[in-house]
């Protein structure tokens, strides 16, 4: 073991000691958020009432994630049906209001209602306490001893106004205060519509509390024995993640985020520290010019002009042929016409050129030096070679 990998290692150790004595110093916050989200634990969820839905409603009871507006698409027989605090668009309050008026019953427990739909039922909902405390009852004298004290942050919400013919079946209480009315039954077409405006009684902190219980079970005690649709927001399945557990753990989360930091650094510094050196290789050198320039060299001190200018000659026509597609069999005046317009260059120049080539296929001529650097200049000059 190296020392860089000792450093690295006290290092870590140093960290995951800090973060587990934070963790254990760490005082718990409670979460008073009213977020009535049915797999929260917290005072305001809805864990506990989600729990028990099944038992309270003798497993007549079925949740959808689906809003009102997509679920009744077809026709359903009479049912009840319970909203709690969810937030629904104005044409699936009007499906919910069609299914009433032909026989359903629906329980809101909401603590606003839009309204234009809080206007067609008949009642105005609105703020109706300020006060800290206060006490839902009944108005059935035989739930007299069944009530629920709010002492955590009641909405205070009640209605205002109500319609001739609307039944109060709950109030809210208060020391300094008149009773108002907070659960209220509406006859709608063939069905009922009961509103209670205070969805605080069924949240965890609330129903977990001794007698709270029977409060609950009285307000839902009004709808029929049969099946009920629950719409939910958040029905999500739970989960699969393999992760899940440790990231719903904040220790265990914290040690899982540490631990992957950790090995993110160590895998850098050890790959940065141990990565071998790459060689540079040199690119293979071209040698042709050399080569070219060698066998010129070569040519030159042996002074055999007239085999450099054949050579030169052979190789001129070669291209002419391939890249001019002019016929070389015959270097006449008909070839001299057709080098001149396919290369543009002057009649002269090419008729010179010609005299060269012919001088340097005739194997009995006599050649100098200055006719092969003539010959030369006057092809590249004509075509480059």
């Amino acid at each position: 073991m190296n020392k860089t990998f000792k450093i690295y290692a006290v290092i870590f150790i140093v960290v995951m000691i800090i973060l587990v004595l934070f963790e254990t110093n760490k005082t718990e916050r409670t979460d008073w958020r009213k977020n009535f989200d049915i797999s929260q634990k917290s005072p305001f969820g809805l864990f506990v009432f989600n729990s028990e839905v099944n038992a309270l409603f003798k497993n007549k009871i079925k949740k959808t994630s689906e809003t009102p507006y997509d679920y009744y698409q077809a026709d359903k027989k009479p049912h009840n049906i319970l909203v709690i605090e969810e937030e629904i668009d104005k044409e699936s309050w009007n499906k919910i209001l069609n299914q009433v008026s032909e026989g359903s019953d629906a329980m809101l427990i909401v603590s606003e209602m839009p309204k234009e739909i809080s206007d067609s039922i008949g009642y105005y909902d609105s703020q109706i306490s300020f006060e800290d405390e206060n006490v839902l009852k009944l108005t059935d004298k035989k739930f007299t001893n069944d009530f629920i004290h709010l002492d955590k942050f009641p909405s205070g919400r009640g209605f205002t106004f109500i319609k001739p013919g609307v039944e109060v079946l709950g109030k809210t209480v208060e020391k300094n205060n008149t009773d108002q009315a907070n659960f209220i039954k509406i006859r709608f077409g063939k069905g009922n519509v009961y509103v209670h405006c205070e969805p605080l009684f069924i949240t965890n902190y609330y129903l977990l509390k001794r007698g709270n219980v029977r409060y609950a079970q009285d307000v839902f005690s009004y709808l029929d024995n049969r099946e009920t649709i629950w719409f939910v927001e958040n029905d999500a399945k739970v989960s699969q993640f393999f992760l899940r557990f440790i990231l719903s753990k904040p220790a265990l989360k914290y040690a899982w985020w540490v631990l992957l930091g950790g090995l993110v650094l160590f895998i850098f510094f050890n790959a940065k520290r141990k990565q071998r050196i790459v060689p540079i290789i040199e690119p293979l050198k071209n040698t042709s010019v050399d080569f070219v320039k060698s066998i010129g060299n070569l040519y030159l001190q042996e002074g055999d002009f007239h085999d450099m200018m054949a050579k030169k000659a052979q190789y001129f026509l070669n291209k002419v042929r391939m890249d001019l597609l002019i016929d070389t069999q015959h270097l006449d005046a008909e070839f001299a016409k057709k080098l001149h317009l396919k290369t543009g260059k002057p009649m002269e120049m090419i008729e010179e050129a010609i005299q060269l080539i012919k001088k340097a296929q005739d194997r009995y001529a006599q050649v100098m030096k200055e006719d092969l650097a003539k010959m030369n200049t006057l092809l590249d000059e004509i075509i480059k070679i």
